[in-house]
């Protein structure tokens, strides 16, 4: 049996066995990794390890880390609270705001991972505040940075057109940008018509004030009483701290919060100067940035690296180690070497944009296009199939799907879901999510990009 099929097998088990059993897919892809580097392709076990994520690691739990002291310190609070008055009172705008953020943060240069890292926590933590579902703000953040990723001075439209540039076939980057824009904005738009978006029409900031507002009447209506009522902070923070005793309490709590504060929203903005502006790693630069807030207020990172998700890094990281294998194996090549030789054009692109989706849900877009793109051109070269449709078909098709939660994006907002969150749950519905994406995303792509410039 080659190498190629044995992985493919090998893959297939551990989906079942992740799917069948309460078992981290990351430690199975671990154990995968070893089985198909070590035993059956005699890779010594440096070399499986050198595909390791590092970087990855680094960036999740850097951003998380982060994040964590903001929330502990009252800083996330602040700034929903400056982001409420940007949508006025109106909690159906909250979506969008993320998405055109994020969007205007990648299609000026920025990483669509970076973009995402510094949006996510703050998105997610409106959807705890307005009962905004967790997965339909995580996707907005996600095809937002999508949506403004191809432009021409993005890095996936940098890469995307220089590679074209050398192949002498037909581009045009202007396409290529609003391809993925307006695709991704129709997503946007489907996704906020089913996942609640038409019931938050009718919702207002100043109805979950009300709510906290009888929530605290109702606490202290139960210390009058006597009553043990259990309020779990509902209510505060984004209203601000509360002094019922008017003793002065509250504004001197807030006095001494308030540098910490500071310092924080500092450093976020020194991490979206530094990882964006000077493309520096964002996981390097928000660690360090924790590491200083954790050096200025002791207290407010105390438990916070207990809020790094855990389960998160070992997923990703085990399944980006065992596809590094896999491309270590010759699997992609295999595939891939398989559809360009169909002889097939319109059908060939099909399956080019399937294997596209399907490798980058779980590896690097970026990686995926240079891989890919060179594949399609000996039948793109033949003319009898437009080289701009195929190429718009397959950067949308490679970069939809990072909304998987093994791909970096994916893993952002995952590793950033709201406290009262179910992770297993909510790791469970973007898994779904991802996998309509993958199925659907292709072939749609392919029709409406592809097909017409056959005809």
């Amino acid at each position: 049996m080659s190498a190629p099929v044995l992985s493919i097998i090998i893959l297939a088990v551990m989906f079942l066995l992740a799917t069948v059993l309460p078992v981290n897919m990351g430690a199975l892809a671990f154990v995968g990794a070893f089985l198909l580097g070590a035993v059956f392709l005699g890779m010594p076990t440096e070399d499986i390890l050198a595909n390791f994520p590092g970087g990855l690691f680094l960036t999740i739990v850097g951003v998380t880390y982060l994040f964590a002291i903001a929330q502990n310190n009252g800083t996330i609070d602040l700034l929903v609270r400056g982001a409420v008055k940007m949508v006025g009172n109106r909690v159906a705008f909250i979506p969008w705001v993320m998405f055109a953020v994020t969007a205007l943060i990648t299609s000026v240069g920025a990483l669509s991972p970076a973009a995402v890292a510094i949006i996510a926590p703050i998105a997610l933590s409106f959807a705890g505040k307005y009962k905004i579902s967790p997965l339909l703000m995580g996707m907005m953040v996600i095809h937002g940075a999508q949506a403004g990723g191809f432009s021409p001075i993005a890095v996936y439209g940098v890469t995307v057109n220089g590679i074209m540039e050398g192949t002498g076939l037909e581009s045009n980057p202007t396409a290529l940008f609003l391809s993925s824009l307006v695709f991704n904005f129709l997503i946007a738009l489907v996704l906020f018509a089913v996942l609640g978006g038409r019931k938050l029409v009718s919702a207002r900031v100043s109805d979950f004030v009300e709510q906290a507002a009888e929530a605290r009447m109702l606490v202290s209506a139960g210390m009058r009483a006597g009553g043990d009522v259990d309020f779990k902070g509902f209510g505060s923070g984004i209203y601000g701290p509360r002094d019922p005793a008017g003793d002065g309490e509250a504004a001197t709590k807030s006095r001494a919060e308030r540098m910490p504060q500071l310092v924080t929203i500092a450093g976020l903005i020194a991490l979206a100067v530094i990882a964006l502006g000077f493309k520096v790693d964002v996981g390097f630069v928000a660690i360090t940035i924790a590491v200083i807030l954790a050096l200025v207020s002791p207290k407010a990172q105390k438990g916070a690296v207990n809020k790094i998700s855990w389960s998160t890094v070992l997923l990703i990281c085990g399944m980006l180690t065992f596809v590094g294998v896999l491309e270590e194996a010759g699997t992609i090549a295999y595939v891939s070497d398989g559809v360009a030789s169909l002889g097939m054009p319109l059908l060939a692109a099909l399956l080019i944009c399937y294997i596209g989706a399907v490798v980058s849900a779980f590896a690097s877009s970026t990686a995926i296009l240079a891989a890919l793109i060179p594949l399609a051109v000996p039948f793109l070269a033949s003319g009898q199939i437009g080289a701009v449709g195929v190429i718009c078909a397959l950067a949308v098709a490679s970069t939809i799907v990072d909304v998987s939660p093994f791909s970096t994006n994916g893993a952002l907002v995952l590793a950033n879901a709201p406290e009262d969150v179910n992770k297993e749950r909510f790791y469970k519905q973007i898994l779904a999510y991802s996998g309509i994406v993958v199925v659907v995303g292709p072939a749609i792509a392919w029709l409406v990009m592809v097909v017409p410039g056959w005809m």
